[in-house]
């Protein structure tokens, strides 16, 4: 097969990425786009005069420069750099200055998943200008001006019901009114959830896939479910530091209330990007017992009751998260744990982009030209 061109925004981690990767699919990054969650301190209508009559070379430097003046580094980038090879000048800190016209028909793949923001619906069909102001018009006004052969479009279930349905019929409306050929998993409730996928983990999203119109794609079907075969006990590692483990207000917080986390779930809940720092989300139970052979633990940890059992409670590590969002050990880790629990809580599942993938493969839309 072709090497695959590759545009993301809202890169992330870069989950599409490794897909691609542990498909054996060689790809060419064109280009990537993340702001690392730092707010420029500039108001957007003073940058865009800073922009007049400059060329992208130059609003790139401008960009990059009051980013730095944030005083905070791009860590995603340093997340992403670290695992994937691409040229310095294919990143971009901010999609609000990313012109897709200069990579017009040069788009393969395009993937992005947009924070869900108050979109401003004026009651009629207005395209583009329905959405204008939203990070999604950004997303949108990309695959407007590069025109990609396929998007794939993710957010949260929350989406569906945002402004009481409005927002996700505006986004439904826009692709279309792009000429691209959109495909849900299910048009009543599209939600895709990655146990489905092989991965052990209670993760429920919206998927769009689209096809531009003029390539005439109609047999793309989302793929099948695939039988859950492993749980959570099948991605832990073997031999954890003892920082990871609770001492008596967290084992007592965790183990109390299930509603404000989960203990030994052998099926992840929905992994958040600060669960394992702000004690919401899921932690491991292990038994006195198995542990006679870590002091080390066994001094740190409280030791208490829990399901019947005496015994302690740790977090999850940061690889541990990362597999359990579908990253190989490959994947190399370069921050510190927290930083780490966020950009794996804030990524896609690695296992349903692989599938997405071999869909749309088997349509034959990437075929050598």
């Amino acid at each position: 097969m072709k090497t695959i061109a590759l545009g993301t925004v809202f890169s992330g981690i870069g989950a599409i990425e490794s897909a691609l990767k542990y498909l054996g699919i060689k790809t060419n990054i064109v280009f990537a786009c993340d702001n690392g969650e730092r707010e420029l301190q500039t108001p957007y209508h003073e940058i865009d005069k800073l922009m007049i009559g400059k060329n992208d070379e130059e609003k790139q430097k401008i960009i990059n420069y009051l980013y730095e003046e944030t005083g905070r580094k791009n860590l995603v980038k340093e997340t992403y750099f670290a695992n994937y090879e691409i040229a310095e000048d294919k990143w971009y800190e901010d999609i609000k200055y990313l012109d897709g016209h200069k990579f017009k028909n040069k788009i393969d793949l395009y993937v992005g998943g947009s924070p869900c923001q108050s979109f401003s619906v004026n009651g009629k069909r207005a395209g583009l200008n329905d959405v204008r102001g939203t990070l999604f018009y950004e997303f949108a006004r990309i695959i407007d001006e590069a025109r990609p052969k396929v998007f794939i479009y993710e957010n949260v279930r929350g989406m569906l019901n945002h402004d009481h349905g409005r927002t996700w019929k505006s986004i439904k409306e826009v692709f279309d009114d792009l000429c691209y050929d959109i495909y849900l998993s299910d048009e009543k409730l599209p939600i895709v959830n990655s146990k489905d996928y092989g991965i052990p983990q209670n993760r429920e999203r919206i998927f769009v896939v689209g096809f531009r119109r003029d390539l005439k794609i109609k047999d793309f079907c989302f793929p099948k479910k695939i039988e859950l075969t492993t749980t959570t006990l099948d991605y832990l590692e073997p031999h954890v530091d003892a920082k990871y483990y609770l001492k008596e207000k967290g084992f007592k917080f965790v183990t109390s209330n299930p509603s404000r986390a989960r203990v030994g779930t052998l099926i992840m809940g929905c992994q958040k990007a600060n669960q394992q720092f702000n004690w919401n989300g899921d932690f491991i139970f292990e038994t006195v017992d198995s542990l006679k052979n870590r002091p080390d633990v066994l001094e740190r940890a409280y030791i208490g009751k829990w399901n019947g059992q005496t015994g302690v409670c740790r977090k999850y590590t940061p690889r541990e998260c990362l597999r359990l969002m579908g990253f190989h050990d490959d994947f190399k880790i370069i921050h510190t744990d927290d930083v780490m629990y966020r950009q794996s809580g804030n990524s896609i599942v690695v296992n349903v982009l692989m599938e997405l993938v071999k869909s749309i493969i088997e349509t034959g839309v990437w075929n050598d030209d």
